[in-house]
């Protein structure tokens, strides 16, 4: 398979412990004993990125995500060595013992940039790498962070909360002593801040970027009034998670993440278009708004882009996408919100993959620019799904190691 095919090139050069691909079942991490402290006393999956297990469902089977979402993007203040290691180790099991790992307590990851390998001397042996500009007409800043934090529950002070503690004064978390933070190792250099989840956008419509008489509808989930993530048109956590494969390497059992910030401009898309056009756009023009709202845990597309790009002179964004796929199947789990970051209405789109190139594939086919000699109404954004919508500001990649080697992974522990 192509992603793996691409992985297992890049980590040849890899020496590896054993390997920790399989199902994200629930067992006593190992996490820390390889620093001197004792097993993780949490019973959690060995995955980071495992959540589904544990999401409610809509009556379709759809994974309904948490409602709140923070990432702080990190940048690293300490020497990579085993006391910061421990340091960290510590931090993350003192959020752990503080909420359960549901939405109605926390979910939270700890991925690591290309600077924090750079650091290392082993960027060109990992599973990441520096993000690059994919538009023609966007100019996005291409960051490089050492690490990020991903926060995620139904309850918004819960973010707030697990800040203060990692990277404030807080002395307690959840009703325990904070003895560790992450703040003794990590500076805060950003933070992407949002929400997903019916009735939340409509809370948010002061933000710029969407006019005052915006019909975004009282229960949608998401901006453009619209849900995503019917579970067909995602990529499932196994198929996301790297294996080991014949290398056996330290990578498998995790994921990468890209994390790209998109505002939005709103004005024209409600006060432009009709129901008709914005399903268009969004899905496909062989789709009604009756359809759209139709639809169970899949989209059932025609397969017919260039074909919709002839005959109606518009293609949608979701169609677009769906030519990024392998044996069927979409390359991406997204784990999106909105945001009101600086005042302006966007999305932090939070993608999972196991490769950087899926996500790389699934963005050119958002582009499009294949569709332009069918149609001379079709341009690098007109008629051209969403894109004359939403403008890309910033993009970063990241690695999510397993938890058992969440805390410098890839550092060879001496001390």
């Amino acid at each position: 398979m192509r992603s793996r095919r691409h992985l297992l090139t890049r980590l040849a050069s890899v020496a590896g412990t054993a390997g920790l691909a399989g199902c994200s079942r629930s067992i006593l991490p190992t996490a820390g004993t390889e620093l001197g402290l004792p097993p993780n006393p949490r019973k959690l999956p060995e995955r980071q990125h495992a959540q589904k297990e544990f999401l409610r469902t809509d009556g379709n089977g759809n994974p309904i995500a948490p409602r709140h979402h923070t990432v702080l993007l990190l940048e690293l203040d300490a020497t990579p060595r085993a006391e910061s290691a421990r340091t960290v180790e510590r931090a993350m099991r003192t959020i752990e013992a503080a909420y359960e790992w549901r939405p109605e307590g926390l979910f939270h990851m700890l991925a690591w940039g290309p600077s924090y390998f750079e650091r290392l001397g082993r960027l060109d042996a990992t599973p990441v790498r520096r993000p690059e500009n994919h538009s023609r007409t966007d100019d996005p800043r291409l960051e490089d962070f050492g690490a990020a934090l991903v926060l995620s529950s139904d309850i918004p002070s819960r973010l707030r909360t697990v800040e203060r503690a990692m990277f404030g004064s807080a002395s307690s978390l959840g009703g325990k002593p904070v003895d560790h933070r992450l703040g003794e190792v990590f500076a805060v250099a950003g933070r992407r801040t949002g929400f997903i989840g019916k009735g939340l956008p409509a809370e948010h419509t002061d933000a710029e970027g969407i006019p005052d008489d915006a019909s975004i509808p009282e229960h949608a989930p998401m901006f453009m009034g619209f849900r995503s993530g019917l579970s067909e048109t995602q990529a499932g956590e196994d198929a996301v998670t790297i294996e080991g494969g014949i290398l056996n390497d330290r990578f498998a059992g995790g994921t990468t993440m890209a994390l790209t910030h998109f505002t939005q401009s709103l004005s024209e898309w409600f006060r432009g278009l009709g129901d008709d056009d914005r399903a268009a756009r969004m899905f496909s023009p062989e789709f009604s708004p009756t359809d759209v709202t139709d639809f169970a845990d899949s989209v059932p597309f025609s397969d017919q882009v260039r074909e919709h790009a002839t005959e109606h002179d518009i293609v949608g964004h979701h169609e677009k996408v769906a030519q990024a796929r392998e044996n069927g199947k979409p390359l991406l789990l997204r784990r999106d919100f909105n945001t009101t970051d600086g005042g302006r209405a966007g999305v932090h789109f939070l993608s999972l993959q196991e490769s950087i190139d899926d996500f790389v594939e699934t963005r050119r086919a958002m582009n499009g620019w294949y569709v332009r000699d069918d149609s001379e109404a079709i341009t690098d954004r007109n008629n051209n799904g969403i894109l004359e919508f939403i403008t890309e500001v910033a993009t970063a990649n990241f690695y999510v190691p397993p938890r058992p080697d969440r805390s410098f992974p890839g550092l060879q522990v001496e001390e």
